[in-house]
């Protein structure tokens, strides 16, 4: 092969290549990828037939086209080391398997590959989070987890769940007939996929309003269906990741962990972590040079007036509300939120050397514990950033909670 006959995983989405597959044209990527990482380990022959499938096709698309001699083996070489040469790329050695669903950008990804996981299959159906997760884990995240098609390219089987899953409002039909009914929500996805490949754990993520949402209903039909319905046995507990993560942010969620008692005889044996000593600042987080001028406001700005006169404190974070800007009294980052990308101004404040600012997307990467010396932050919209920071878990937080969970296993 000529050293010019490049190709690229990108190519595989692009417009000029249309092929007919059985495979919607943006999940051809995700399909090879998933292949390609787990070409080492029985896992793959679950997307294989697909995967070569599309490369065929697309290696005899390149010989058309763009009258080149590449053959299948050299452009699987290529795609090899381009999905592979990412900054987290999978551990070779590994103790345990897991799936990540709504996985965002990557986090509990990141915090189980830490402590020895492999991850086999991964969904999120947000276009610019599979781009940051791509980056950094080489691996296209397949879409919409509530289709059939996506669920179908599930391995048969792993040993733990992830997912940080949104929180719809749930029926309360079930409960006038007595049991817990989760059909219409997100939920009923992750109860399909239990019920069908029996892992041996479910660790999932929520906010901590999930615990009284409906009086408290949604929280009772997750617990009972996991519970009575799949045979789990759960923990579940809020935890702030100032006190049991050590990152200077104040976010309480809530997690749970669910075992089948039948493949984890020693369940009964898992808690959640202590709380651990808060040894990090701010100052350990945000960035001391001049940003961005889009990240600072302007004295002709109408807050700026009010901003000014409150904000006062370079050891301590701001929160913009409405008329007032709030300052926190702990000295921590106030919870990092989702709507930080919707606008306005719901993306914290600091005071710096250089005048008053929002904190940059980097800086909210940081404080949900990203290795940011390492993590790519791909360019996007800084409202798109803003917004995967919010709706991320905190890493260091989901690794300490993953270290209690391999103990058990």
């Amino acid at each position: 092969m000529n050293t010019e006959e490049k190709i690229s995983i990108d190519e595989f989405d692009g417009k000029r290549f249309q092929i007919r597959l059985v495979e919607p044209q943006d999940d051809k990527k995700a399909i090879l990828t998933h292949y390609l990482h787990n070409i080492d380990n029985g896992v793959s022959m679950h997307f294989k037939k697909d995967a070569l499938k599309i490369l065929k096709e697309y290696v005899e698309y390149k010989k058309q086209n763009e009258n080149i001699s590449m053959v299948a083996e050299d452009a699987l070489q290529q795609l090899l080391f381009e999905a592979k040469n990412v900054p987290f790329s999978s551990p070779e050695n590994y103790n345990f398997k897991f799936i990540d669903l709504f996985a965002g950008i990557g986090g509990f990804r990141l915090a189980l590959q830490n402590i020895g996981g492999k991850c086999v299959f991964t969904s999120e159906w947000n276009i610019e989070a599979k781009k940051t997760y791509r980056e950094n884990f080489g691996e296209v995240p397949f879409g919409d987890i509530t289709k059939e098609y996506n669920k179908n390219y599930i391995p048969e089987k792993f040993d733990v769940l992830c997912a940080g899953f949104p929180c719809q409002a749930f029926s309360i039909a079930g409960y006038q007939k007595g049991f817990a009914d989760t059909r219409g929500t997100l939920f009923f996805d992750i109860e399909q996929i239990v019920k069908k490949h029996k892992p041996k754990v479910v660790f999932l993520e929520n906010v901590k309003n999930l615990v009284s949402h409906d009086n408290g209903n949604t929280f009772k039909t997750i617990i009972e269906t996991l519970e009575q319905k799949l045979g789990y046995k759960t923990f579940a507990k809020v935890l702030n990741s100032s006190t049991h993560a050590n990152v200077p942010q104040n976010r309480e969620r809530i997690f749970i962990v669910a075992f089948d008692p039948n493949q984890v005889k020693n369940y009964a044996k898992f808690e959640f972590p202590n709380p651990i000593k808060l040894t990090k600042t701010i100052h350990d987080i945000l960035d001391k040079e001049k940003q961005d001028d889009v990240f600072y406001y302007k004295k002709d700005h109408q807050y700026y007036p009010e901003l000014l006169k409150t904000m006062l404190s370079k050891d301590t974070v701001y929160q913009w509300r409405r008329v007032y800007a709030r300052e926190n009294k702990s000295n921590l980052c106030p919870t990092l939120t989702a709507n930080m990308g919707s606008g306005g101004h719901n993306v914290p404040l600091i005071i710096d050397d250089f005048g008053i600012r929002k904190l940059t997307p980097k800086e909210c990467f940081a404080f949900q514990g990203y290795p940011i010396e390492k993590y790519i932050i791909p360019k996007l919209a800084n409202s798109k950033l803003y917004m995967q920071a919010g709706n991320s878990v905190t890493t260091t937080l989901i690794e300490r909670i993953g270290n209690q969970i391999i103990k058990v296993l």
